[in-house]
Formats: C-alpha cells, structure tokens, sequence
C-alpha cells in the first residue's frame, strides 16, 4: 500500500514523517495541517497525496511507523532473563524513559495519539493499541518468578489490576497535558512516581 513512500530514499520518509509527527503531536489529528506538513517536510503537497491517500493513512501510517521503531528499540535492550516481576517493572521504566530521551518528538506524538478522540481515526487506533497490547504482554512477563508472591493471592488479577493502575495513571498524565498546552510533561516526576507505585504493589503483594 505505501510503496510508493517506501521507495523513497531514506532522508525524505524521515523529513515527511518527522513532519508529519510534529504536526499531528502539536495540534491533534483534526486540528493538524497537511499544508504544515508539506511545509515543514519541504514536498509538493500533491506529492504527499502521491504517497498516502488522505490525511487520516498519513496518521495511522506514522503511529504504526513510530510503534514499530520504538518497540524494535526497547527490545534490543530488554533483558528477559530477569525473574522477579517487578526488577522488570523497574526496568520497563527505565527504558521508557531512555527512549523518551533518544526520540523525545516520536515519543510525543505516540503519546498525543494514545489520547487522540477524533471519530476519524479513533477505532483504527483503538485496534492498534490492544493488538500491541495483545501481542506483548506475554513477551513482557514471561518466566517470571511467581513464587517471590504471597501464598495464595491471584496473580493474573494482581498483575491485571497493576497493569490497570499504570494505564490509568499515564492516561491521566497525558490528559493533563493536553490541557496545559505548551507546556512539557515532567518526565523525572511522572517515572519517579511510577517507581512509588511499583515499590507499594512490590510491599503489598511479594512475600
């Protein structure tokens, strides 16, 4: 399907998608400019059309671009080995937060479309998050040690609720954001206060 753009000669998909990206990060999905883009990817507005039908494929295309990017990224560095659940809770953080570093517009603008509500793309988006959800929870959490938890306690659902808690609390930080506009997300207290969060579930549920 995108051919075309994948023929591109790797310096021009970068300035298209890291185009593309700021825009959409800055002003949302409907709010974004295909004017802004071309502009700030210095291409032919038809030529942009060359490449990607509408506005909306341009959008899932570089979630789907950054996603995998990202993900390729954070695994090359994960270290599977580790037993205890939450050394690798601790070290999820810490990579996220490495990342962040490395690819901080990226990063930004998988965040912005985390939260995105337009009914334009939202149940395209919907799909691509439990699908990535889906496919590497398992990854995340497999070998294990579930003996490091208490007698008796329902590890599935404990893990489920966690999983909850992290999602909720990183949803509620991105919605703050996005209604203080122009003004950066304090990435050293928001992984801070996650690591509070791993230590009181860590005390509540190991032995």
């Amino acid at each position: 399907m995108f051919a075309k753009f994948l023929n591109l000669n790797p310096d021009k998909q970068t300035r298209i998608i890291n185009a593309a990206m700021k825009e959409f990060a800055q002003k949302g999905f409907d709010n974004a400019s295909t004017n802004e883009i071309v502009k700030e990817a210095e291409i032919a507005k038809g030529l942009l059309f060359h490449y990607f039908k509408n506005k909306q494929q341009l959008f899932l295309f570089a979630y789907d671009y950054g996603s995998e990017l990202i993900l390729n990224d954070f695994y090359q560095k994960f270290d599977a080995t580790e037993p205890d659940f939450f050394a690798r809770l601790r070290q999820i953080s810490r990579l996220k937060l490495e990342i962040l570093q490395q690819f901080p517009d990226m990063f930004h603008f998988l965040e912005v479309a985390y939260i995105d509500t337009s009914k334009v793309v939202s149940d395209e988006l919907e799909q691509r998050k439990q699908q990535l959800i889906d496919s590497n929870l398992g990854k995340l959490f497999k070998g294990i040690d579930l003996s490091l938890f208490k007698d008796g306690v329902d590890i599935t659902r404990i893990i489920q609720i966690m999983m909850w808690t992290f999602e909720g609390y990183n949803r509620d930080a991105l919605k703050k954001a996005k209604l203080t506009p122009g003004v950066p997300i304090n990435y050293e207290s928001f992984f801070a206060e996650a690591a509070a969060y791993i230590e009181f579930f860590k005390t509540s549920f190991y032995k």
